[in-house]
């Protein structure tokens, strides 16, 4: 004779699933759920899962949790709003899954019974016609947007490069010794002698970087209208 032990363990989906079969058999109305009856036989449960060595899934674990949470706020003076919110959303999700589980039993009795058709798709013709109406201010802006995407798409014409590439280079090293010669003749030049209108801007680049760097290399100082040699380097240069 066999005398080993055998255990008959309920199989949940779902920590709802438990909740829904602890509600019925404890016959707690589902619309006012005692959330301290419901929280004992549901740690009960989960201790008796533990006692027989299975393994308790943590969604089940976190349920345990969000209902010591409810019954936590219940107990809270001045949070009854909160806990019965808490229990409105508790209640509203076991009504959905009830339903969703009486959905799936009735499909399930359908597809067991045989009482299924199935029917074959119908083939029929689709009528390409555009017969939309819109206004031509509409029509008008959706032609020139596309437009304007194709000549985006377009790869730049030439002309929009011959500035920069036609644009003459100018030498800073050049610069700088335009800049010490006419030092050397007059000893001091204005601002606006330095920057005189040139031919484009990268005159006006180079000469402010050759002045950065005569200034930078002590050839010259800043005075408060413009630059001078200094006296050191000017002395050098006439000696030699």
């Amino acid at each position: 004779m066999d005398n080993k032990l055998t255990f008959k363990v309920e199989q949940f989906d779902a920590p709802l699933d438990l909740i829904l079969t602890l509600l019925q058999k404890s016959k707690l109305n589902i619309f006012d759920i005692d959330i301290s009856s419901l929280l004992e036989q549901y740690l009960e449960q989960i201790r008796l899962w533990q006692q027989q060595n299975l393994d308790v899934a943590s969604e089940f674990l976190e349920m345990a949790s969000r209902l010591v949470y409810i019954k936590t706020v219940s107990l809270l003076p001045r949070h009854e709003e909160d806990a019965a919110k808490l229990k409105q959303e508790l209640t509203g999700q076991l009504i959905e899954y009830r339903l969703c589980k009486l959905a799936a039993r009735r499909l399930g009795d359908l597809d067991s019974s045989g009482d299924l058709f199935v029917r074959d798709p119908v083939e029929f013709e689709i009528d390409q016609t555009y017969d939309y109406n819109h206004p031509a201010g509409i029509l008008f802006a959706a032609l020139s947007d596309a437009l304007g995407k194709e000549a985006r798409r377009r790869p730049p014409p030439r002309a929009a490069f011959e500035p920069l590439v036609e644009r003459p280079v100018v030498s800073v090293t050049a610069k700088i010794f335009t800049v010490l010669r006419a030092l050397r003749s007059t000893g001091k030049l204005s601002w606006d002698k330095l920057f005189a209108p040139g031919p484009g801007r990268s005159s006006m680049v180079a000469t402010l970087l050759a002045v950065l760097e005569l200034i930078k290399s002590g050839k010259i100082v800043v005075l408060k209208k413009g630059v001078a040699l200094k006296k050191d380097y000017a002395a050098r240069s006439r000696a030699k």
